[in-house]
């Protein structure tokens, strides 16, 4: 199908980058596809960088179960509206998609490898660099119900709405102006840069890549949210063993 130029109004054939009549250069949907990419990732990066820094000035000066639920919500609802840019796009990834019992039996095992490595490993750095115990029921142990409120802000939240954010909604936009390996990084290198650890930085990256890569592979996020869900609920149910001292059959 022609097309006119913009300048000039000169006929002109779908495929043509120039106007041979003015010489003006021609905009196509794919490069207006790809800019409106381009600002949605811009704005994405500085809203949530924006909220992580504002987050962890909050929680410096105030842990209240309110403000747990307030922080929480606000990064919900920006998840959901960055969502809306791209939903139907987005809400394909929660069709029922064949895995291949490999991508399923990985998703199982593997989380089950990084909670118990990550837990013990972080627990011992933090007492050798800082001699300190970050067990998060320390934060938690004043509310009523602490181990509800702990699965639902860990167990739950993160893994249903981190997997939409990162491996959803940026991840798509990222696939439009780039190739799937720089995708695949980007996320996970921004995924990690959010959580405001140097030390959590050293894992929580190339475990986003993992995530990012079964995503690129099977295209749902199913085995992501998977994964997430087990590895923090493996992270919770530990702390929350070590703190109360109580049987895994006394907390479930």
């Amino acid at each position: 199908m022609d097309a006119h130029c913009s300048r000039c109004k000169n006929l002109l054939p779908e495929t043509a980058r120039f106007c041979g009549h003015c010489g003006n250069r021609l905009v196509t949907r794919q490069s207006l596809k790809e800019r409106r990419s381009i600002q949605l990732i811009i704005a994405f990066y500085g809203a949530y960088l924006l909220y992580a820094v504002i987050a962890y000035a909050i929680y410096a000066e105030s842990d209240s179960l309110f403000t747990e639920i307030a922080l929480e919500s606000v990064f919900v609802l920006l998840t959901l509206l960055f969502t809306f840019f791209d939903a139907r796009n987005v809400f394909s990834l929660y069709n029922v998609v064949r895995i291949e019992w490999k991508g399923l039996l990985f998703s199982l095992l593997f989380p089950l490898l990084t909670g118990l490595t990550v837990y013990y490993s972080v627990d011992w750095l933090n007492m050798m660099l800082y001699e300190e115990d970050t067990n998060l029921f320390y934060d938690y142990m004043f509310y009523d119900s602490p181990f509800f409120w702990a699965f639902i802000f860990y167990v739950i939240i993160p893994p249903v709405f981190e997997e939409l954010a990162f491996r959803g909604f940026l991840f798509n936009q990222l696939q439009i102006v780039t190739t799937p390996r720089i995708t695949i990084l980007a996320t996970a290198f921004i995924f990690a840069l959010i959580h405001f650890s140097l030390l959590s930085f050293v894992w929580i990256f190339p475990f986003g890549i993992v995530l990012g890569y079964l995503r690129h592979k099977y295209s749902t996020l199913w085995l992501g949210m998977l994964i997430h869900f087990i590895h923090n609920l493996i992270i919770v149910l530990l702390d929350y063993y070590y703190f109360e001292g109580y049987s895994f059959s006394e907390i479930l």
